[in-house]
Order: structure tokens, then sequence, then C-alpha cells
């Protein structure tokens, strides 16, 4: 089988997973190997997704590492098959691959669940305030640059216009009250994320600054697979985000998430707050 050129997030991910059924067998790659009569090269290619791997593949090894959550085995054949090339896969080369991979995953998600300390999630941002926060002298980027990142954020929000998104979101007071530009792109701003409030897949609540103890100051972007075992958690940086999927650190962002929650104002409440904002703009 020729190695692959380019390997996608989902591509990666499924090799991964793959990695960790053999691990929790107790098999090494040689033992597995050998179990199994498949090339320890190939085994490896294929756990490093540098090779594909098809859905009966994924499936004899699933029950030659002695896994028993079909749901899991099932949405893991199906990441075997798809032959998704999405609208992102033109800024591939462009852009970092962590933008390309957020854009991948977010159109796989079952749903999405946000936190946004000092900014606006890029989900419900305006388009003038995608080309402030891409002004001209953002980083020193090249106009080219600058451009595409700014096409490439607002093309991400088609994720919201499918009717089977739930996408869950809570925004300090912080992020809400910081200017990227004067203060008409700030109230627009705000206007827009009660517009889009008003989505039936959109659940929005607000952090404000006199919650006692709220201790967690760092954005973070939970998306769900099509089991809870296929989730990813993207900690979001200035340069680029991480991804992670130890099962570990799925518990912990899932956790920090539902503190969150109970941190914020409820639903109609956050709504009132955000429009008590628009007038102090």
């Amino acid at each position: 089988m020729v190695a692959r050129t380019v390997i996608t997030v989902r591509q990666e991910r499924l090799g991964t997973e793959l990695r960790k059924l053999r691990e929790r067998s107790g098999l090494g790659l040689r033992e597995a190997a050998r179990a199994t009569g498949i090339n320890e090269s190939k085994l490896s290619n294929v756990e490093t997704a540098r090779v594909g791997v098809s859905a009966e593949r994924v499936r004899f090894l699933a029950s030659h590492y002695g896994v028993g959550d079909s749901p899991l085995v099932d949405a893991l054949t199906v990441m075997a098959t798809e032959r998704v090339r999405g609208w992102w896969e033109k800024y591939r080369g462009r852009l970092p691959r962590s933008f390309v991979d957020l854009a991948e995953l977010e159109y796989h998600a079952t749903y999405l669940r946000s936190f946004e300390m000092v900014s606006i999630p890029g989900l419900l941002q305006t388009e003038e305030h995608v080309q402030a926060l891409y002004g001209e002298t953002f980083w020193g980027m090249a106009e080219e640059q600058r451009t595409a990142r700014a096409l490439f954020r607002l093309r991400r929000q088609e994720v919201l216009e499918r009717d089977d998104m739930v996408y869950e979101v809570v925004i300090h007071e912080a992020a809400l009250r910081i200017r990227r530009a004067d203060r008409g792109v700030a109230r627009r701003q705000l206007r827009h994320i009660l517009e889009q409030s008003e989505r039936p897949q959109v659940t929005l609540r607000v952090v404000p600054f006199d919650v006692d103890g709220f201790k967690v100051l760092y954005a973070t972007l939970l998306l769900g697979g099509p089991v809870p075992a296929l989730d990813t958690v993207l900690l979001d940086a200035a340069h680029a985000g991480t991804f992670l999927d130890a099962e570990a650190q799925l518990d912990r962002y899932r956790r920090s998430f539902v503190e969150v929650q109970k941190s914020a104002l409820g639903i109609v409440e956050s709504r009132d707050f955000i429009h008590r904002l628009t007038l102090d703009q």
C-alpha cells in the first residue's frame, strides 16, 4: 500500500485509537503482529496513519485485541472508510495545520462545548470583528495570510447551520467587554451573539465578573465524537491550538466545562446580561 503524503487529523486519530486498543490488550507491537499475522512494519504504519486500513481490518484487529465495545468499533470502521474531502483542504499548507484540523473536527463533531475567557468564540464572530482581529499590524503577517485566516474563520461558522449540531458556549464577561475595534463594532458584535443564541442548536451562558471563586482561566473547546472515547479537546493558544484525546484528559476537561456552566448565569439571564452590555457600548 502506498504511503500517504498527507495525513488528516481523523486518519491520525484512527491510528491512535487502534494503538490504544492494542496497548490495552497488553500486546506489544511485535506480539500483536505475530498474533494477527500482520507484518510488524505495516501494523506500525497503520497506527501512525502512514497507510490506510480497511473496515474489515479494523474489525479483525479489534477482535484480536478482545474489544467488546461495539459502538466504538463501529465508529472506527466509519473513520476507516470515509472519503470526505472538505472545503478546509484548500487551506492545507497555507494555514497552520491546527486550523485545518479544527475545521475537519468541527465538521464531524456531534456537539461542541466551548468556553472563552478573553475572546469572542470564533463561531460567533462578526465579519468586522474578524477583520479587526486580523488587522494590518497583526503580528506582522503578510496581507495574503491575514486574508486567508479571516476567510477561513468565517467559513468555519457554517457548522452552526447544521440542524443536528449542538453548540453549548460559555463566555466570560471579560471577553464581552474587550473591544477589538471601536464601540460600534463592539455593539454589533454583542447583538450578533444575541441573534445567534436564538438558534435552537445554540445554548449560550455568561460568567460575570462578580462570581466568587472562579478558577478556570483557559479557553477550551470540546468536540464530541460519535462515542465518548472519540471526543477531542482543543486548548486554544495564540499561535496554534493543542488537541488532546487521552481518556484522563477528556474526563478532566468534561468536568471542567461542567464547573464553568455551574458558575455561569442561566440562559435567559445571560441574554439579558448581554443586552445590557449593548446599551453600555
